[in-house]
């Protein structure tokens, strides 16, 4: 319930500030994710299992991924994806587009909100170097569910990438074989207010002062997940990002929320 009363109070407060200016479409885009990613991990008996989570090194979350014309039709979606740090915290959100792929949808559903959970930075970096496609550079597997999954299924957990599914209210595994995934660059410059910004800045937490919905993200998945250990296969792949220099000067430094912050403490520094 505090995760929800979280995402409540931040949606309300950006609500009540339309009176004066809409919020943007970055913004819903990483609430509409951190309720997606609450409801997946809320429920034990139909979130992601906690030995998949500790050896997860990214995050993503792809809200309402449309099935665009007829037959098989055209997937389209767009989301935000996060990295664990060094220190076991999440990153902020970078946008990522995806395109293509089967989503499997149930009978009648149009769109589904699509979650993917990464264990190898490979992966992130295929991202953040131009495209990463589900299958082909990535082995993906749908992703088991519930806290008895791992007894039912593969439990090694030695795919490289593992998907979800919500549609018609109900979260399933997912093969996600053929999905194309790309940067949303013109999103990061916009949310960030950073024209240069680039996805290692945003991970590495450097660029211009995060907006609220983003520390929200981070909350929600931090509070999910902050009692869970590190597994040994992702402590190889947790390593410091080397990024460039943001080209404007006296840039603010990004604010994250670690695994035991106090954001009331952060924003009195």
């Amino acid at each position: 319930m505090r995760l929800r009363q979280i995402v409540f109070t931040v949606t309300a407060s950006l609500l009540t500030a339309s009176l004066s200016f809409a919020a943007s479409k970055e913004e819903v885009r990483v609430l509409d994710s951190a309720d997606i990613i609450d409801q997946l991990l809320h429920i034990p008996e139909q979130g992601v299992p906690a030995r998949l989570f500790s050896s997860a090194y990214g995050v993503a979350v792809i809200p309402r991924v449309l099935k665009v014309g007829f037959g098989l039709g055209v997937r389209y979606g767009r989301g935000v994806v996060v990295v664990r740090q060094p220190d076991n915290t999440w990153s902020n959100p970078a946008f990522i587009k995806l395109t293509g792929g089967s989503l499997g949808l149930q009978a009648g559903a149009q769109s589904a909100d699509i979650v993917l959970v990464f264990k190898t930075r490979s992966s992130i970096d295929g991202i953040t170097s131009g495209k990463l496609t589900l299958g082909a550079d990535a082995a993906v597997a749908a992703g088991p569910v519930g806290r008895f999954a791992e007894a039912a299924t593969d439990w090694t957990f030695s795919s490289e990438v593992y998907s979800y599914s919500r549609s018609r209210g109900l979260f399933a595994g997912l093969a996600l074989q053929g999905a194309g995934i790309t940067m949303d660059r013109p999103a990061n410059a916009a949310f960030y207010g950073s024209a240069g910004i680039t996805p290692d800045a945003i991970f590495a937490s450097s660029g211009n002062a995060a907006p609220a919905a983003a520390n929200t993200f981070v909350q929600v998945l931090t509070a999910q997940t902050n009692n869970l250990p590190i597994g040994p296969s992702v402590t190889a792949n947790i390593v410091p990002m080397s990024y460039p220099e943001p080209e404007e000067k006296n840039v603010a430094k990004v604010r994250t929320f670690g695994m035991n912050a106090n954001p009331d403490n952060d924003l009195r520094n």
